[in-house]
């Protein structure tokens, strides 16, 4: 009876051990996760990129969103919100043909883009519409001008007015890098400063604030540019939940150096929070797609944001099918999770900076129960635990909470 006993315990030291090692193995992602903020509520922000300089149905489709938005509210009574990631300018095409090799650009301050303007505005005073920097273009022209003897870049610099810039090659659509050839490579940092200040100025102008949020063109930016956007007054990254710093030789994006959790901070004390769900009519995306996006995420007691571009809006066909398919998306979320609440990106940026008791968890029970099922996603673990047997104390601690 004693020898048996010895060996229970001696196993059980080996477990014990075998525990301990396995969780100081990844203490910083299991600290990283407790860090990460926990949502007292279910939100939802439909975040929709790429609206400003271009094509001019965009007015009439962002009046049509604008109206589809107020017709849902949460159990607060706010407006169901989309952010609208602004592009500042477009080339001019026909400037450009006229002079062949110079860059010149068509801001959203030409007289053209009066009707967008308002558009935006009024929504944004009706708490449906958020706008975010997406960039002064949604290119780095020097990288265009030089990727010009290709025919599809070609047709698109010197071709109709007020071009789409989805219709470029993917890779020179990335504003940070310069895609002119591929892998990318890095634009100097002197660079990067003059463009972030001069975005600045022309947001301005435009709409007589500083912007608050910046959402990266394809998600592919550097510290140098956060940086600057620091400098320039953004507070607020919105990120895919990791950095792609370039364009690799196929065309997408790489280069990440950096894992991105919502509210960790960036240079010049930025914040990040992390878009990872979608919502695209246009590629076939139906309401149960969006309720099962936040339901995911309330689970573990993260917010969603849903990406939505601005290319399910740009005709009349896909415009009409694209807003039957939000008002059900709207619709069928609002039946599914009756706690929702809607919200702009900004105050669920500045409730995470300052942990507003409204919308954060502090308290330590519900952290936990967030905290377990956050901890799954880390690598690995899952498979480590249930070798080790750890899966069992976790397990009993979920049903227990």
């Amino acid at each position: 009876m004693r020898d048996a006993l010895l060996v229970i315990a001696w196993a059980s030291g080996l477990v014990i051990l075998a525990w301990i090692v396995l969780l100081l193995y990844v203490r910083r992602q299991l600290l990283v996760l407790w860090r990460e903020p926990v949502m007292k509520y279910p939100i939802l922000i439909i975040e929709s990129d790429d609206w400003g300089a271009g094509p001019l149905i965009q007015a009439e489709a962002l009046e049509q969103l604008r109206a589809l938005l107020q017709k849902h509210s949460d159990d607060m009574g706010r407006p169901a919100v989309m952010t609208l990631g602004v592009i500042l300018e477009v080339a001019d095409t026909q400037a450009m043909a006229k002079h062949p090799g110079s860059y010149l650009g068509e801001d959203v301050r030409s007289p053209v883009y009066a009707g967008l303007r308002a558009v935006m505005e009024r929504g944004v005073r009706e708490g449906v519409f958020a706008l975010q920097l997406h960039g002064q273009c949604h290119y780095w022209p020097s990288s265009l001008l030089a990727a010009a003897s290709q025919a599809p870049v070609a047709a698109w610099l010197y071709g109709p007015p007020h071009p789409r810039s989805e219709e470029l090659p993917s890779w020179l659509q990335a504003r940070w890098t310069d895609a002119s050839r591929l892998p990318s490579r890095p634009l100097p940092a002197d660079a990067i400063a003059a463009a972030t200040t001069k975005e600045a100025e022309f947001w301005r102008n435009a709409f007589g604030w500083v912007p608050d949020v910046a959402v990266p063109t394809t998600f592919v930016w550097t510290e140098a540019v956060e940086s600057a956007w620091a400098s320039a007054g953004i507070r607020c990254v919105v990120t895919p939940g990791r950095r792609y710093t370039r364009r690799e030789a196929d065309g997408n994006p790489g280069g990440v150096d950096k894992l991105i959790r919502n509210g960790q901070r960036g240079q010049g004390d930025i914040l990040y929070v992390v878009r990872d769900a979608y919502f695209e009519p246009a590629l076939g995306h139906v309401a149960h797609d969006l309720t099962a996006a936040v339901l995911r995420k309330w689970k573990a007691r993260r917010p969603c944001l849903a990406e939505m571009h601005r290319y399910n809006f740009l005709d009349e066909e896909n415009l009409q099918s694209s807003l039957r398919a939000l008002d059900g998306a709207l619709s069928s979320v609002l039946r599914a999770v009756p706690a929702l609440r809607f919200l702009a990106t900004e105050k669920l940026a500045d409730a995470m900076r300052a942990r507003d008791p409204e919308l954060i968890e502090g308290a330590f029970v519900p952290r936990f129960k967030a905290w377990l099922v956050r901890i799954r996603e880390i690598p690995r673990f899952r498979k480590l635990c249930l070798a080790s047997g750890l899966a069992v104390p976790f397990a009993l601690l979920e049903r227990v909470l």
